[in-house]
């Protein structure tokens, strides 16, 4: 009896590599992500201040230009409420750092990473409400500055890949 569950299972497991495969073969030929630079003159942590409304040409025919700015002009609202405060912690902390040893920083390391929590968290509504029903996903992701050595955080848009519906089960 339990040689017959043995087998049961291998098949399973056999079963879910060849979809593990198909579905790497799919991602495979998936157009390479839009990158969404930080266009803004303030940078905190990474964070730019804001992210350029124009829609990329590598998205034209895929998302209507007035919900790609809709969605850029929400980003930059979120960016526009915390980053001030960062920027002010962040001045704040620069003066104080010598007296407490740099734990005057920690404001403003806790707030950048809150503003990206915030941001994360948009960019998952705006997924779910209309992006991934497109094949498109937003994240948020931290690429190397093109010009300088850098870190900074960019909108990555990503192509889903289509599930096959002619495929049998």
């Amino acid at each position: 009896m339990m040689e017959d569950f043995d087998e049961i299972y291998e098949e399973e497991e056999e079963e879910e590599d060849e979809d593990r495969a198909a579905e790497e073969q799919l991602l495979k030929y998936a157009p390479d992500p839009v990158v969404v630079r930080g266009s803004g003159h303030v940078t905190v942590f990474g964070l730019s201040n804001k992210f350029e409304s124009e829609v990329p040409s590598a998205l034209t025919g895929k998302v209507a230009p007035e919900e790609f700015k809709a969605s850029i002009n929400r980003v930059n609202g979120c960016l526009r409420k915390t980053l001030p405060v960062n920027v002010r912690w962040l001045l704040c902390g620069c003066l104080c750092c010598c007296c407490t040893l740099g734990f005057s920083l920690w404001p403003v390391i806790c707030l950048s990473k809150r503003t990206r929590r915030s941001l994360e968290k948009l960019l998952d509504w705006e997924n779910s409400r209309l992006y991934h029903k497109l094949c498109l996903h937003w994240r948020l992701s931290k690429r190397k500055c093109e010009t300088n050595n850098m870190m900074e955080y960019v909108i990555l848009i990503e192509f889903l890949p289509k599930i096959p519906i002619f495929r049998p089960d």
